[in-house]
């Protein structure tokens, strides 16, 4: 049975992780998919914070161009929050010098995967101080053919301190085993990474066994961020949010959940899960197919 069970879950990271390079890789098209939009926009959340943020809140920009990056500026320097793929650095660094001519002291990597951290490297070429978690360090290390690492992690909760304001980092498990949500408290704004996703018909709710990530941890998650106090969310993908947008975000995945749970408790088998959750609640096509059998094992 453990090595079913094993044998399951790996298969499902294999399909997930599949997904967004394989679409990276035909330049952000693919079956169903048309061409990605315009390069990304800069969008302003706070006098100085700014999210550089695909036009298109698809897979197809998604695949093109990667995650929200966040831009936090003081005079003491940036803090950049996720990368998107390397291929837009010079698209980043530009939006950026548009707005300061302080350069990236930090960049915070909400988790490991290539749509936010892909660009990480020239950013610590050019001086910046890359952090991740520890545990998404390690899920980093995994990749195939993997040849940079963040040289700083942390584990738990880490602040840094940008003239007088505090930045807090804070771990915790859903997406990945590690991801990490960072907090401006004097600004009220959080970064998520993919603990949040939008919008629900175009990039669905996932995680990500193989690195670690489950439903249980996920829904917790998001429990701890509405009992902080922010006003603004910037997600993995596309708009900010509220809080109310995210406790209906939130009770609409847990319903998805509940519902499994109950399908499989009678007794139903892969394929009419799938279509029943896909005919209530329009979740489980793309990246989310793949998920359909590690949480057949979750979820029992």
């Amino acid at each position: 049975m453990t090595r079913m069970i094993r044998t399951t879950l790996i298969t499902t990271a294999v399909v997930y992780a599949g997904v967004v390079p394989a679409l990276a890789q035909q330049g952000g098209r693919g079956p169903g998919f048309g061409p990605p939009g315009p390069p990304p926009k800069l969008t302003r959340i706070k006098d100085n914070i700014y999210v550089v943020e695909n036009q298109a809140a698809k897979l197809s920009d998604l695949a093109a161009y990667g995650g929200n990056a966040t831009i936090y500026l003081s005079d003491k320097g940036v803090v950049l929050v996720d990368s998107k793929f390397e291929r837009v650095h010079d698209d980043i660094t530009t939006k950026i010098k548009s707005l300061t001519n302080q350069p990236v002291k930090y960049l915070i990597l909400t988790h490991n995967h290539g749509d936010h951290s892909g660009g990480a490297a020239k950013f610590e070429a050019e001086g910046a101080q890359v952090i991740i978690s520890t545990r998404d360090r390690e899920n980093l290390a995994k990749t195939p053919n993997q040849t940079w690492l963040p040289s700083m992690t942390y584990s738990g909760r880490a602040t840094l301190f940008m003239s007088g304001k505090a930045i807090e980092l804070r771990e915790m498990r859903g997406h990945t085993a590690g991801d990490t949500v960072v907090y401006f408290p004097a600004e009220r704004v959080i970064c998520a990474g993919d603990l949040v996703t939008l919008p629900w018909e175009d990039i669905p709710l996932i995680i990500n066994y193989g690195d670690g990530g489950n439903w249980t941890d996920w829904s917790h998650s998001i429990d701890e961020l509405l009992k902080m106090d922010w006003d603004v969310l910037v997600p993995g993908h596309g708009p900010a949010i509220d809080k109310q947008q995210l406790r209906d975000l939130q009770n609409r995945m847990v319903q998805v959940i509940d519902r499994f749970r109950t399908l499989l408790r009678e007794g139903k088998n892969q394929q009419e899960i799938s279509q029943a959750i896909l005919k209530e609640f329009n979740w489980g096509t793309g990246p989310a197919a793949g998920l359909i059998p590690g949480m057949m094992v979750e979820l029992r």
